[in-house]
Parts: structure tokens; sequence; C-alpha cells
């Protein structure tokens, strides 16, 4: 019997390229990989439902999810997940200075529902008292005009969302100062390219970082792994097989990065940073399976209800398929 042939989308990164090269095969499948960027990823699986097995938004997906039309069910794979400090920039000629200066600013947003806002937003509120509602949003492409939510929602009616004037981008917009700062998961392009007045909200983004996990011993999560809800219930062996593949190909990513003999990432102090990381968190410092990750979950849940952008407050165990929640032991 031939394997399953299957679109899989996902992002070009060291925990997926075992599947992408074959080094690591997904049981009964032979895949159609495709490396894309987040951005098509998910307008192509949320508008058009493009995929078979598709990397997803866990805003959007929890979206769906609310509303009872979901197309996709998740996997506990996490393939992006972030400390969202590094999130906020901000002209610094305009005497912000901390969170809490960003009441009545006007502040760019690609997209009010991107995984990334709901997590700054929801730190923003529950760490430094400073509500969604207390700052102007400003809604537009960071460097073509115009871009869409990928589905559409109905926020609160105390938040305010402007949209960015036409043929406006909001990376030009913060370099002019109409601007007072951006959100996001990309870094405006501005501040790659060290354009004066521009900066982060917090300048010690790892500091700041690291004693939000000490406190809190959250790690977000951005991204999941979705598989094609018909598909699933058609082949009840996809979504473990699923889970082990990628399992493994993240080993593989963690044991090469381990590896500091020749370093396989193009970038100093790798062995530095990777102790400080599992000095903070401990071995395991990019958990997939449900339940390492409940807390972190339900937490982003609750910003994702409370900030309007799920009509009902979604539970953990709403978003994955129940083969995956449990696995077999020697």
């Amino acid at each position: 019997m031939s394997d399953l042939r299957l679109s899989l989308a996902m992002g070009d990164y060291d925990r997926t390229r075992a599947i992408y090269d074959g080094r690591v095969k997904i049981d009964g499948v032979d895949p159609i990989c495709m490396q894309l960027s987040p951005e098509e990823m998910f307008f192509r699986a949320f508008r058009h439902q493009a995929f078979d097995i598709s990397e997803l938004s866990l805003s959007s997906y929890s979206i769906s999810v609310a509303r009872g039309e979901p197309h996709y069910i998740a996997i506990p794979v996490f393939l992006s997940r972030a400390f969202r400090h590094t999130s906020g920039y901000i002209r610094t000629d305009r005497g912000i200075a901390k969170p809490k200066d960003l009441i009545g600013r006007r502040i760019g947003i690609a997209e009010y529902q991107l995984s990334a806002n709901v997590w700054f937003r929801g730190i923003l509120e529950e760490e430094y008292g400073v509500k969604p509602s207390d700052i102007e949003w400003v809604r537009g492409g960071m460097d073509t005009p115009g871009r869409p939510e990928k589905i559409k929602v109905q926020l609160p009616s105390d938040i305010r969302v402007s949209e960015a004037p036409e043929g406006a981008t909001l990376n030009q917009m913060l370099i002019d100062g109409d601007i007072d700062g951006f959100v996001g998961p990309r870094s405006p392009r501005c501040f790659d390219e060290g354009v004066p007045d521009i900066g982060r909200l917090f300048p010690d983004t790892v500091g700041e970082a690291e004693n939000y996990y000490k406190k809190t011993g959250i790690f977000p999560i951005m991204h999941v792994l979705g598989i094609r809800r018909t598909l699933a219930d058609e082949h009840p062996w996809l979504p473990g097989a699923l889970f082990k593949a990628f399992t493994q190909a993240k080993a593989v990513a963690q044991a090469a990065l381990a590896d500091t003999s020749a370093t396989k990432v193009t970038m100093p102090f790798v062995e530095d940073n990777l102790a400080r990381a599992r000095a903070l968190m401990g071995p395991d410092i990019w958990s997939y399976g449900l339940q390492p990750n409940v807390k972190t979950l339900d937490t982003f849940l609750g910003y994702h209800h409370a900030q309007g952008l799920s009509p009902r407050r979604v539970s953990v165990d709403e978003l994955f398929h129940p083969a995956t929640l449990e696995s077999y032991s020697l």
C-alpha cells in the first residue's frame, strides 16, 4: 500500500528541517513539503484551506474553534514560541520610558488578532497595568500599503482601531512620527536599518523576559500544527503519526544545537545562550505535548477571550485531537 500524498506547509526551522529533507519520516505519509512565511501560510490556510497539514496561527485557530467553524484540528506541536517582550517598538523621542507611557499613544499593528499581539496586550495589561483600551491601535501593512485581517473580528466597543491612511505603510508612519510605536511579531524595517529615534519598548528584552518566566513559568506559544479535520476523521492514525514525527525532528535539532564542537548556528555564544536558557527553563526548553503547556495555553485563551477575539472562552482540551494527548511508554 502506498503512503498518503499530503501537502504540508511549515516554516523553515531547525525543528522542521529533518522532515523537509527526509531524515525523519512521517509514518504512512509521503509529504509535499512547502516552506512558507507565516503570512503566506496562514492567509492561504484560513482563507482557502489550501493545505492538508499546516502550521497555524494559535490566535486564528482559536477564533475558528470558538465560532464552531474550524477546518483544521490542532496537534500539540508548537512550531513557533517567543517571549513577546521583543515585540514592542517605539519612537524614542516621545517620552516613552516605560509601558505606562503607552497610555493614550497611537501604536501600529499589522493585524489586531495576531498571536504575538494577543500575548503582548495580555502581558501589557496583566504585568504593567496598561489595558488595550488605553491605546489607539493603527492597523495597516508593514511595508506594503493595506493588509486585511485573515479572519474578520468584531472587537469590544471600547477598543479603538483606526486604519492607516490609503497608500501609507506602518514602517514609514513610524519613521515620520505619525505613530508613536509598533507592535508585532516582526521588527519594523526602520528598526533593523538603524533609523534614528526608533528603539524597543524594553531595552533589555532578555532580562525582562527572564523575570517574566521566573514569575509565571510561561514561554508563549504562537503557532500550532493543524491537520484538515476530514483527513483526521478518515485516517485516525494520522494525528499521532504527525506528533511522533515532529517530536523526532525537534530532537534532531536539539541534538545538533547542543553539539558545539563546530556550531550549527551562524551566531557566536551558542553554548552560553543555551546554558542560560536551560538554567532558567530546565532541560526541555521547547516542550511539545499538552501537559507541559496547559498553563501557557489557558493563559493565552483567557487573553484571547478578554480581548474580544473569541466570542466565548475556549477551553484547552477543545484545541487538540484526542489521539495526540497521550502516548505509549515502555
